[in-house]
């Protein structure tokens, strides 16, 4: 037993120092991919968006203002247009929907009603006239005639039950079922 115990502590050390060092390493992982990721958003920031220069001088500033604008106005006639396209498309495809809704309409199958058929005309009909099987299973049945049991007969004849429990209530009741059971 001592071997054993010896064994398991070993085993779990081990774990327990596989996973720590697992941990290190995944954290050293997140700590590289987050600072990739700075790098990466600090050389697009860079590229996409150079430095503002801000002119010192009235004028410069009014002029860089109007530069701006005439930017938002590009980038305003852009997004109007992408829109409009946008719209006429969307447009395009309803109304192909409805054409097409329209055309399986002219079409459409009527709903299939369940038909009553025996077993004689489903086997007449799947194996054709020249097949003469009978499947009338009721012809074949045996007439069976059921017979009442006593018991039956009793619980029919008991009535309403309340009557009953009336009758047996009390002393007088108790002593009609002793006399009745001897």
């Amino acid at each position: 037993m001592g071997d054993d115990e010896k064994r398991n502590r070993a085993i779990t050390a081990r774990r327990q120092h596989l996973k720590s060092v697992m941990l290190q390493i995944a954290a050293t992982e997140l700590e590289k991919e987050e600072s990739r990721r700075e790098t990466e958003k600090q050389s697009y920031l860079t590229e996409h968006c150079p430095p503002l220069h801000i002119p010192g001088s009235m004028a410069e500033v009014q002029e860089l203002c109007q530069q701006l604008h005439a930017k938002i106005n590009v980038a305003e006639e852009e997004k109007y247009d992408m829109e409009v396209k946008v719209q006429k498309s969307t447009k395009e495809l309803e109304d192909m929907n409805q054409k097409l809704f329209d055309l399986r309409g002219k079409f459409k199958r009527p709903p299939l009603r369940r038909v009553r058929m025996s077993a004689d005309a489903m086997l007449k009909a799947l194996l054709g006239s020249k097949h003469k099987v009978c499947m009338d299973l009721r012809a074949n049945l045996k007439q069976v005639k059921k017979e009442e049991t006593e018991k039956e007969r009793d619980l029919r004849d008991v009535g309403d039950w309340r009557k009953n429990i009336e009758e047996k209530s009390g002393m007088e009741g108790r002593k009609k079922m002793f006399e009745s059971e001897s």
